[in-house]
């Protein structure tokens, strides 16, 4: 009797596809050549095949995790931008591959990245798909463009005027990036800018913006203020970051255009939750503790409305970890979002967001086999994705 090994039987779990839809009881799929080829419920498996099995009775499945917001050259310790401004090159390429595979282990099999400095980035990336370095597959933004002196000009193209904005943004395309990311007002982790404050103006994002859609690239902007947001989704933007400070016309257009919001709760959450003591700037504790209210009620009124929401993180900030994507779940849930819809944010959504929905972000046929096993049902309590039995990244296992 022949075993074809290089298809594997998985069988006997709870399904939870990404979609959204019920979880199946007694499903199955079957794995071969890093794809899922076969998926349903095992009382309607006919299969003449003799494949390898693998029972998961008692278990639940689901799609790795996709992480919209992610640094992952930076450092999550109290003041990370006093590491990255100091640091060779090398040295931040191999912090980057270390991140790169917390990510992968703890359970994110995809993410965007969303700055970094002098191309590591694109280098990091192209490693994992070469087989390089292990660690999850992503897209990268390269250089975020800001205004001169503007938020995260650290790891920013400064770039002042629509024919400035229009060279950064083909600059960064030259580069490799798969997308621009525009700032679009202040921030918190910069020093002397205001969240809330507007930065580039509609004109220069938009400049930006046509030269990524010309290229067939997605946009992202860092966008805290109110008036900043704004300018942004009506440049033509893709999505908005953080979304500190929305008003209802804000909600209203960014539902109207199919905008994304990506509200990146941790963040201001784990400065706030550690203070200066910990060593992060006090400016920084100073602008969370004022924003994060608003950040909360912002992205209760987004989810009410219907804004399509894609997990992120920010990882990378202050005590913002690379391995600690469930924490943003969970800060979700509490907000209101009902943990379905927190994991469709954190699959399908993020997926449909990076452009790669036709490959990652669900568990059907055709789709690359990134999945979880876990020992509860996360609908249940999501604790348990702090706690995996193992992760699979293209049909390989790697916890």
């Amino acid at each position: 009797m022949v075993i074809l090994t290089d298809k594997i039987l998985y069988r006997n779990f709870r399904l939870i596809d990404g979609t959204g839809k019920i979880p199946v009881e007694d499903a199955y799929f079957i794995v071969e050549n890093k794809k899922i080829v076969k998926v349903g419920k095992i009382e309607d498996l006919k299969n003449s095949d003799k494949v390898k099995e693998v029972d998961l009775s008692g278990k639940t499945v689901m799609p790795g995790l996709i992480n919209s917001h992610v640094h992952i050259t930076m450092e999550p310790v109290g003041d990370p931008v006093s590491i990255m401004l100091k640091e060779s090159d090398a040295k931040t390429a191999l912090r980057g591959t270390a991140n790169l595979k917390k990510h992968l282990l703890s359970g994110t099999t995809f993410f965007r990245d969303l700055g970094a400095s002098n191309g590591i980035d694109f280098d990091l990336r192209d490693a994992v798909n070469e087989g390089l370095i292990e660690g999850s597959q992503f897209v990268t933004s390269g250089r975020c463009l800001t205004m001169t002196g503007g938020h995260g000009w650290f790891i920013g193209r400064e770039a002042d005027g629509v024919d400035e904005l229009r060279k950064a943004a083909r600059e960064q395309l030259k580069a490799g990036a798969d997308l621009i990311k525009i700032m679009a007002t202040g921030g918190v982790m910069t020093k002397g800018v205001e969240p809330g404050s507007p930065q580039l103006s509609m004109e220069e994002m938009e400049a930006a913006i046509i030269e990524a859609h010309k290229a067939g690239k997605k946009t992202a902007t860092h966008a805290q203020g109110t008036q900043g947001i704004k300018n942004a989704v009506l440049a033509g933007i893709d999505s908005v970051e953080h979304g500190i400070f929305l008003d209802d016309e804000v909600i209203e257009l960014m539902v109207s255009k199919g905008v994304y919001l990506v509200p990146t709760l941790v963040a201001p959450y784990f400065i706030v939750k550690n203070g200066v003591e910990a060593g992060i700037p006090k400016f920084a504790v100073d602008k969370s503790n004022y924003v994060m209210k608003y950040h909360w009620e912002s992205f209760r009124k987004a989810y009410k409305a219907g804004v399509k929401i894609a997990m992120g993180t920010d990882a990378g900030t202050p005590f913002n970890l690379h391995d600690g994507a469930p924490h943003e779940l969970k800060l979700m849930v509490e907000c209101g979002m009902s943990p379905m819809d927190a994991i469709v944010a954190s699959t399908k959504s993020s997926a449909d967001l990076l452009g790669v929905l036709d490959d990652y972000g669900t568990l059907e046929e055709g789709k690359h086999a990134d999945f979880l096993i876990l020992n509860e049902n996360p609908l249940d309590n999501l604790d348990t994705l702090f706690n995996l039995d193992s992760v699979y990244k293209l049909g390989k296992k790697v916890r």
